[in-house]
């Protein structure tokens, strides 16, 4: 039996659709082609590991699971929830009563079947909603991020037996919503840091002030505990707030390097980046990094 998976790929921060074919033939052997990294081609020890401790099994027959377009390169453990459904659909272990061509379906599995968190989940979901897929299928970690995209319902699980019970139909899966401008407003009322924290200092708020009202750059110089990385911190809340195109720009960018956990969601303040103090000498006049 043959049957079609779709999960994803994300190359720099956009995502190209992978399509994992799953055929069963008469023999025995386990084949992963389509240019695999080696992340990928451990995957069969932890599907394995996952379907035996939630009472499925991979069949003992030749099983050959291709990634297309093969010439693309494949990294990273996002697949394995990909793979395995490939593999219980194909091995008619369950019945899928719920058509896997709507469906992107992405996720790291533990070995006792949970799901570890992935990165890209929104350029994953971006590129998912334009291609006309109905659904994404990701691990819970991750769903309030993809969530912010219009035109694609997203289902954050924990475990494979939650995605396996939902093919059969036993438990529905439940949709992950998020009010992508109240979410974005709100963010931006209630700032992480905000320059109002900061006491007295009247000297040096205003040089920052200046500096962000005309796109400066600005230097710190003084002694440790003065305050001047509790400033930094807090100059992105005095800049512009950020339009929502930017804001999404931005979660694409903090989501391919996994950082969205961190903020859980939408990105809603430019970026701030702080240097330890011990790198060259080049750069300790450029400590502290805003967008303006």
């Amino acid at each position: 039996m043959l049957t079609k998976v779709y999960g994803s790929a994300v190359f720099g921060v956009e995502a190209t659709t992978i399509t994992v074919e799953v055929n069963v033939d008469i023999g025995v052997g386990y084949h992963l082609v389509g240019l695999p990294d080696n992340a990928i081609k451990e995957s069969n020890f932890r599907i394995a590991a996952a379907l035996q401790n939630n009472g499925f099994k991979i069949p003992g027959k030749k099983l050959i699971l291709n990634m297309s377009p093969a010439d693309l390169r494949k990294e990273g453990s996002a697949y394995d929830l990909t793979l395995a459904m490939g593999i219980l659909v194909a091995t008619q272990q369950i019945e899928e009563k719920h058509s896997l061509s709507e469906y992107i379906i992405m996720g790291e599995l533990s070995l006792d079947g949970s799901l570890q968190p992935i990165r890209g989940a929104l350029p994953i979901a971006i590129k998912a909603a334009e291609e006309g897929f109905k659904r994404f299928i990701l691990p819970e970690q991750n769903a309030k991020e993809a969530a912010i995209v219009e035109g694609i319902s997203v289902y954050g699980v924990k475990t494979i037996k939650e995605v396996i019970d939902h093919f059969n139909a036993a438990t529905l899966l439940q949709e992950t919503i998020v009010d992508m401008e109240a979410e974005f407003f709100n963010h931006l009322e209630h700032p992480e840091f905000d320059f109002a924290d900061v006491k007295g200092q009247e000297s040096i708020k205003r040089c920052m002030e200046i500096a962000a009202a005309g796109g400066h750059n600005i230097i710190l110089i003084g002694p440790p505990g003065s305050g001047k990385t509790m400033l930094a911190k807090r100059l992105p809340s005095i800049l512009p707030p950020m339009t929502l195109q930017e804001s999404l720009e931005t979660t694409k960018i903090h989501s391919v390097a996994g950082r969205t956990l961190e903020k859980s969601g939408v990105m809603t303040s430019r970026p701030f980046r702080s240097p330890h103090h011990t790198i060259s000498d080049v750069m300790h006049y450029n400590v502290w990094v805003c967008s303006f």
